[in-house]
C-alpha cells in the first residue's frame, strides 16, 4: 500500500507522544535549560528588575520552543530515508506512516515561523539569532554535513549552543563574554554527548550509511575527541569569573568528575557500551548541575 493511502486513514490523528518524537520535546527540553539561564544571567549581570522581565521571559521561552521543535520537525522529515534504516526509530511517526509529509512541513514551518515572530516581538538580535540556529541546523547540520563528514556532530554543535545566546539578548539586547562563555559549555558539551549516544548506536549509523565518527574512525579515535572536549570544558569556568569562586570550584569540579569518567574506559575490561552510557548520562545530569549552579551562585549574589 503506497503511503498516501495509509495516510489517509491516520492523518489528524496523531497522539502527543507522537508529537513529542516529531519536535524531539526532550532535546527541545534540554536546550531551555541553558535559555532560561542565559536570560537570568542577563538579568542579574544588567541588573534588570526580575519581575518586569518576566513577559520577556516567556516569549522567549515559547518563541525559542517553537523556533527548536519546528527546526527538529524538518530534521524528521529529511532524515526519513536514514530513520527507516535504523531499528531504534521505527517507532517514529514519520517512519510508521502516522504523519503526511504535508502535514510534517506544516507543522515545521508553522512552527518556526510563529517562533521566530516571536523572538524579533522581543528585539532584533533574539530574532537573528534564532534564525542563525535554524539555517545553521538544517542547512549545515541535517542536509549537509550529516550525510558527508565525521566532523557533522561538530558541525551541529554551533547551532546548538545558541539558546543561551537567545535568552541573554532577549534581556540585554547584546552580547558579552558571559553569554559567550555560556555558549562554549553548550558547544564544547554537545560533542561528548552526542559521540557517546553514537558509541551506543554504531552499527546503526553505519548500516545508515551516516558517517559519524565511531562508525568510521571505531572508539579509540571516538574516545580521544571526547577527551579533547572534555578538556576545552575546563578553562570555560574561569571565564565566568564574575559568578565568584565558589562557582569556578563548582563547575571546575563537575568537570574534574567527567574526566575522571572518561578515563574508567581506559580499563582492559571495559564495556564500550556501557562506559558509553554512563558518559551519556554524566552528560544530562551536567547539563541540568551546570546551569543550576549559574542560576542559584548568581541569585546568592543578587541577594
Amino acid at each position: 500500500m503506497a503511503k498516501s493511502e495509509v495516510i489517509s486513514h491516520t492523518s489528524g490523528r496523531i497522539t502527543y507522544k507522537e508529537l513529542k518524537q516529531i519536535i524531539k520535546l526532550g532535546l527541545v527540553q534540554g536546550n531551555l535549560i541553558p535559555s532560561f539561564a542565559g536570560a537570568w544571567l542577563a538579568i542579574v549581570m544588567s541588573h534588570h528588575a526580575f519581575l518586569a522581565s518576566i513577559p520577556q521571559i516567556i516569549i522567549m521561552m515559547l518563541g525559542s520552543t517553537l523556533v527548536m521543535g519546528g527546526a527538529c520537525a524538518l530534521n524528521n522529515y529529511y532524515d526519513q530515508d536514514i530513520d527507516q534504516v535504523m531499528p531504534s526509530k521505527q517507532n517514529r511517526p514519520t517512519v510508521n506512516d502516522r504523519i503526511s509529509n504535508r502535514q510534517l512541513l506544516l507543522l515545521s514551518f508553522g512552527m518556526m515561523i510563529v517562533g521566530e515572530i516571536l523572538l524579533f516581538m522581543i528585539n532584533m538580535p533574539a530574532g537573528v539569532i534564532g534564525l542563525t540556529g535554524i539555517v545553521g541546523y538544517v542547512s549545515f547540520y541535517s542536509i549537509w554535513s550529516k550525510r558527508h563528514t565525521t566532523w557533522n556532530t561538530v558541525i551541529g554543535s554551533f547551532p546548538g549552543a545558541v539558546p543561551p545566546l537567545i535568552g541573554w539578548v532577549a534581556i540585554n539586547g547584546e552580547l558579552s563574554l558571559m553569554a559567550w562563555a555560556l555558549f562554549l559549555v553548550v558547544f564544547c558539551w554537545q560533542p561528548i554527548h552526542f559521540y557517546a549516544l553514537a558509541i551506543k548506536r554504531k552499527d546503526e549509523y553505519a548500516m545508515a550509511q551516516v558517517p559519524m565518527l565511531p562508525s568510521v574512525k571505531g572508539f579509540k579515535r571516538t574516545r580521544l575527541g571526547m577527551f579533547l572536549w572534555l578538556v576545552l570544558l575546563l578553562p570555560l569556568p574561569f571565564l565566568m569569573h564574575e559568578l565568584g569562586s565558589v562557582f569556578i570550584v563548582l563547575a571546575s569540579l563537575l568537570n574534574i568528575g567527567w574526566i575522571l569518567l572518561g578515563l574508567t574506559s581506559f580499563k582492559t575490561s571495559t564495556n564500550q557500551t556501557k562506559w558509553a552510557t554512563k558518559m551519556f548520562i554524566y552528560s544530562l545530569n551536567y547539563l541540568v548541575l551546570f546551569f543550576a549552579l549559574v542560576v542559584v551562585i548568581s541569585l546568592i549574589k543578587m541577594i
